[in-house]
């Protein structure tokens, strides 16, 4: 499909009313902006999510959830068109979003936003590469849609602030099914009242719930949200009707789905000032578990190392977090991996035994092991008080008592974020580790390198062949 914009069967006429709605503001910004008008920090940043979602979508196409959607998508028999990750196989747009967000979100190594309170990029570059690849868009088409589709994100977040997710929905999946669905009409090349509708018709299959934490339901939002929204654009380009206001007046979407943020007309007028992608940006996860463990697992190894402690002088270890703050650490007694992945009492206790975590910390037999669960009755979590409810952005306690005495400190840096980066090095480790466990080290060399210069791509389907292994091709 070429790049030229689509206004299949719109409406012929809009009232002034609906021309002045803040869904239509929204969408004008996503169909209209240019991407001269974008920030060539902002661009570069995209790229920066785009390898890393894909390291660890391709480290995370080999994860059960991973492979039942993939039978899946074989099982349809849809047309291929689009490439499923790490693999030869090939589908429809829709379908291989599905895939690749539940690979990308499967490890839970993913990025994550704390205005977004969730991830980011696993929805968004699912569908980006699923689209991108059907329509030959270039790779700076690709970064551009993807920094309009954050900075949708973003916006969103902060209007449904924290009630939202405290009430038990998960960002990732609901936030992200109308980003997905504004970066598959952005390159789709839809307008915006074609984008209204879509967000209508997004709207109508919001959904995925914090109670499935520590399951394969918590990727599968993220191939969900991915879906819908790839889904919804095309339906809409097709013509399908939606109520094309979604975010405004009675029964919106916030309304419904319990805000209590900004007030959206305040958000709305300060689109892309700043860019969501440059402040608060992506925050890069360092290990591969859930992000609101992680201020305490950096001040662990902080005070292990300064003061030397040695585990078998580890009397008790605790964490304090404020409220709402630690809502996604639903497992205090994990007995699987993937439900280690959502305990920090496991996570602290894993860092203290094992002085690592990687992505071997988190499977069955490590959760299981006999040292580690002497170890983890010793871990406790206790609420700081305070009167506000927190997200990503705030601060956890953490305290080691040994026999030497007691070492605490408080952390307000967040391991990924930007006050605590991980630096280049690092990030391309990462890459690299995940990466070279489907396509080797000299094919995740390869893919590095082209994802690097992936803004001068002019076809960004040259990205995706180089995720399938040398021997499936």
């Amino acid at each position: 499909m070429s790049e030229q914009r689509h206004n299949a069967k719109r409406p012929v006429c809009e009232s002034a009313a609906e021309r002045a709605t803040i869904t239509r503001q929204l969408a004008s910004f996503v169909a209209d902006t240019r991407i001269r008008d974008i920030p060539p920090d902002a661009l570069r940043r995209a790229r920066d999510a785009l390898i890393d979602t894909l390291g660890v979508g391709l480290a995370g196409s080999r994860e059960p959830g991973a492979k039942i959607a993939r039978q899946y998508a074989q099982e349809l028999g849809a047309r291929p068109q689009a490439s499923v990750w790490g693999t030869p196989l090939a589908t429809s747009p829709a379908e291989a979003a599905f895939a690749n967000g539940i690979s990308a979100h499967a490890l839970d190594f993913d990025d994550s936003m704390p205005t977004l309170r969730g991830h980011p990029s696993a929805p968004l570059i699912a569908a980006a590469l699923a689209v991108g690849e059907v329509t030959g868009a270039s790779g700076r088409s690709v970064l551009a849609a993807y920094v309009l589709g954050i900075e949708i994100g973003g916006k969103l977040g902060r209007v449904l602030g924290t009630g939202h997710y405290m009430r038990g929905w998960h960002t990732t999946s609901t936030v992200g099914t109308f980003t997905a669905t504004a970066i598959a009409a952005r390159l789709w090349r839809l307008d915006a009242g074609a984008l209204q509708r879509a967000w209508g018709i997004a709207a109508s299959q919001v959904s995925g719930l914090v109670r499935n934490f520590g399951t394969m339901t918590k990727p599968f939002h993220a191939g969900r949200a991915a879906r819908c929204g790839v889904l919804s654009a095309w339906l809409a380009n097709r013509g399908q009707t939606a109520d094309n206001a979604i975010f405004d007046g009675k029964n919106n979407v916030f309304e419904t789905y319990g805000a209590n943020g900004a007030p959206l007309a305040g958000i709305a007028g300060r689109l892309g000032e700043p860019w969501e992608i440059v402040e608060p940006g992506n925050w890069v996860k360092r290990w591969p578990c859930c992000y609101a463990g992680h201020r305490a697992i950096g001040g662990l190894f902080e005070l292990l190392e300064r003061h030397q402690i040695r585990t078998d002088e580890i009397k008790a270890i605790a964490a304090g977090f404020p409220p709402g703050s630690d809502t996604a650490l639903i497992s205090t007694n994990p007995q699987t991996g993937l439900e280690g992945k959502f305990s920090v009492e496991y996570a602290l206790a894993a860092a203290a035994l094992d002085r690592k975590l990687t992505l071997e910390s988190f499977t069955d037999a490590m959760v299981q092991r006999a040292a580690l669960r002497r170890l983890m009755s010793k871990v406790r979590r206790y609420r700081v008080a305070d009167s506000k409810v927190h997200g990503l952005d705030t601060f956890t306690d953490i305290e080691i008592d040994t026999a030497r005495g007691r070492f605490s400190m408080r952390v307000e840096r967040t391991p990924g974020s930007p006050g605590w980066p991980l630096t280049a090095a690092a990030r391309t480790e990462k890459f690299m580790d995940c990466a070279a466990r489907i396509l080797g080290a000299r094919g995740a060399g390869q893919l590095l390198a082209l994802a690097q210069r992936c803004e001068r791509l002019p076809d960004i389907g040259q990205l995706l062949k180089a995720t399938v292994p040398a021997t499936a091709r």
